[in-house]
């Protein structure tokens, strides 16, 4: 064969390694073999028997890789527009998630279209539509660590339309921060009647958030001009309402000034020439301060399904609310009782042998076809599953409900990460708010503010636990309209 310019690289591997220099080929790591070394498989290149074997890819030792940081989920809610998306955006960029170079193409893109303000949410708000219109739709999702702790931000759309949506990811956080907007008139408009505000913060604490962060969002608007007075208007109007769902101030509740756009109060304390009246800490070293969550690490495994997709495989995704599960486990998908393996565990986008309680988790699943899941279903251990069911005794709260609701009444129930159409089957007896007693006749109807024991039916099988022993699985909204109507927790599932 001639040498030409196509030929002169056509080596054989042992004339290429008298060629290269070895110093220049060989990375020192790679020069140790362990014993565990000489198991693998062989070196794609063979010449003959006299080139001995050559182990060439470099082993990594199948050993415990799982995150050691405790895993938190932070929620973002609140009324459209209030800086959700921005927020998590400069969050980002301060912890070095989004690098400057693919902020400053968002900044560009974002100038082109004359919406320099929005440049920062197109780090969760990642299509087109969302960004074209500046609303969230589906909930964003990103991560960033501290020393101790490992968070993924989800970022909730504020909009009514999408509460269902904004529900979902409510039901996997750990902590919920409701951003309220400071600038004269946006704060009134989303936490009057009709705002989401009041909607939000009710979902996250019925979704079984434990600790709830506000943060005055715009501070730095021309209309408030970091000023004291504002901070502390918004704050007194919604503390009551807070109150009333049920979040104690002295122990899970925290207010904060920020501004979202140049990132003041997020990662650093707010400098003192600006905001002299807070000297509070910044929101990221607060939240990573928070004591540890108590998580069951030793129950049976158990993963509500939020979201599926196709990608060599069933790939699943959710948050694993208790158990572990590791790679090549044998698992159930419920209610369908279907069997699958578990092919690979994603935790954040890192590839692990093993994921726990916490971890936003991404499974791929060997045995079931995409379609074959839905969002709702529960992945969970197959020698304890859950519980699944069609009729349930539950306890109710009627929030906000304009007529009456008796047997027969139907909605749309939200229960982890489920939405089921439902129907009132019976009412069983009414509680009475401040002495628990329950009353001896059953009542003929339900009307606001009341409580009361009913018995519901679903129109198919759903996965539920009873709230005393699995409050994740047991708490549901009931949403009728597009208003959430009523809260409740399972007491019974009849099987």
């Amino acid at each position: 064969m001639s040498k030409g310019a196509g030929s002169r690289y056509i080596y054989s591997f042992s004339q290429w390694r008298k060629k290269t220099d070895p110093a220049d080929s060989w990375d020192v790591d790679d020069a140790v073999i362990t014993p565990e070394d000489e198991e693998v498989e062989d070196a794609e290149f063979t010449e003959g028997e006299a080139t001995p074997k050559v182990s060439k890819k470099k082993v990594v030792k199948v050993e415990e890789n799982r995150s050691k940081r405790e895993h938190v989920n932070v929620v973002f809610i609140g009324h459209v527009d209030a800086g959700k998306s921005t927020i998590g955006g400069q969050i980002m960029s301060l912890t070095g998630m989004v690098d400057k170079r693919t902020l400053e193409k968002y900044e560009r893109e974002a100038r082109e279209k004359s919406r320099e303000s929005w440049y920062l949410s197109w780090a969760l708000d990642t299509n087109q539509e969302e960004r074209d219109k500046g609303k969230t739709v589906e909930v964003g999702r990103a991560f960033f660590e501290t020393d101790r702790k490992h968070f993924t931000i989800l970022d909730a759309p504020g909009h009514k339309s999408f509460v269902p949506n904004m529900i979902g990811g409510a039901a996997q956080a750990d902590l919920a921060v409701l951003v309220i907007s400071a600038r004269k008139g946006e704060f009134e408009t989303g936490f009057d009647r009709g705002g989401q505000t009041r909607e939000h913060a009710m979902l996250a604490k019925t979704a079984g958030v434990k600790h709830l962060v506000v943060l005055v969002n715009k501070m730095d608007d021309p209309t408030v001009n970091w000023d004291q007075t504002r901070y502390n208007e918004c704050k007194d109007k919604i503390l009551p309402y807070l109150k009333k769902l049920g979040f104690n101030p002295a122990k899970d509740l925290t207010f904060m000034p920020c501004s979202g756009l140049s990132g003041y109060g997020l990662k650093d304390q707010i400098p003192e020439t600006l905001c002299p009246w807070y000297r509070g800490p910044a929101f990221i070293p607060f939240i990573d301060e928070l004591p540890s969550l108590n998580r069951k690490s030793d129950g049976p495994f158990i993963m509500p399904i939020v979201d599926k997709y196709k990608d060599m495989g069933t790939v699943v995704m959710g948050k694993v609310e208790s158990g572990t599960a590791r790679k090549g486990q044998n698992l159930l998908v419920m209610p369908n009782r279907t069997q699958v393996a578990v092919d690979q565990l994603f935790s954040d986008d890192f590839e692990v042998t093993s994921v726990g309680p916490g971890e936003n988790v991404k499974i791929k699943l060997k045995g079931i076809e995409e379609e074959d899941v839905s969002p709702g279903f529960v992945l969970c251990d197959a020698a304890n599953p859950i519980k699944t069911g069609k009729i349930f005794d539950a306890q109710v709260v009627i929030l906000e409900h304009k007529s009456i609701i008796c047997a027969g009444y139907s909605a749309v129930m939200h229960i982890h990460c489920a939405a089921e159409e439902v129907t009132v089957k019976a009412l069983i007896c009414l509680v009475d708010k401040k002495s628990g007693d329950k009353s001896k006749t059953r009542p003929r109807f339900v009307k606001q503010d009341q409580v009361a024991i009913m018995r519901i039916e679903c129109s198919g099988m759903i996965c539920l636990e009873q709230f005393k022993l699995f409050p994740q699985m047991g708490r549901f909204t009931l949403r009728d309209e597009n208003k959430t109507i009523a809260i409740g927790k399972v007491l019974k599932v009849v099987e």
